[in-house]
């Protein structure tokens, strides 16, 4: 049986609020989930993003597909609950006030430039992650961010400060790529799926 992606998404975030519920010692039922379902079994790299009133409150994810999809998605909400070094972890009595965002994203695809300006140029706004990379420096931002940051130029330049370097920071041999994701957020998913790519 093939499920519709939006059957999918509920499901993905079913496993990504159970595995949650569960770290924080919350007594729950968890979802009657069939985790045995062959899509739920292959490699897949996911992030998941917690809100709060709008805000970001945690994001973790894996840039590539090493484990199987349902326990991407485990491991990356329980990191984005407890681990993500930007906020302090979750607490059991705010989870409540907490939406659950999973992407789940495609092959990295990696872009050939010669310069920034050409670098810039093949960015897609509203379309494509990005993962910047030089020497040990490494970032990346979901596609959800050009909501934030709508100009390639300012796109990419928080990209570089958030890998820990300047935003006007270029060297001929920083490596860039880009990929596309699925995404589905609880407060919305029933209504209208996203998908962006």
């Amino acid at each position: 049986m093939v499920l519709e992606r939006n059957e999918q998404g509920k499901i993905l975030l079913n496993i990504a609020r159970d595995a949650i519920t569960s770290a924080l010692r919350i007594s729950h039922v968890p979802a009657a989930i069939d985790e045995s379902m062959p899509w739920l079994l292959k490699p897949a790299a996911t992030f998941v993003t917690l809100t709060q009133e709008g805000m970001l409150r945690g994001c973790i994810g894996s840039l590539q597909a090493y484990n199987p999809l349902k326990d991407d998605v485990r491991n990356n909400a329980i990191s984005a609950a407890l681990h993500d070094p930007r906020f302090k972890p979750i607490a059991a009595d705010e989870l409540d006030a907490v939406d659950v965002e999973v992407s789940l994203l495609s092959e990295l695809q990696l872009l050939s430039f010669s310069n920034e300006m050409e670098a810039m140029a093949q960015l897609r706004p509203n379309i494509d992650g990005v993962v910047f990379e030089y020497a040990h420096y490494r970032s990346t931002f979901l596609p959800q961010v050009w909501e934030m940051l709508p100009q390639p130029r300012q796109f990419l330049a928080k990209l570089k400060s958030k890998a820990g370097l300047s935003e006007d920071f270029w060297r001929d041999d920083i490596k860039l790529s880009s990929y596309t994701v699925s995404k589905w957020r609880e407060t919305d998913y029933l209504n209208e799926e996203h998908i962006y790519g």
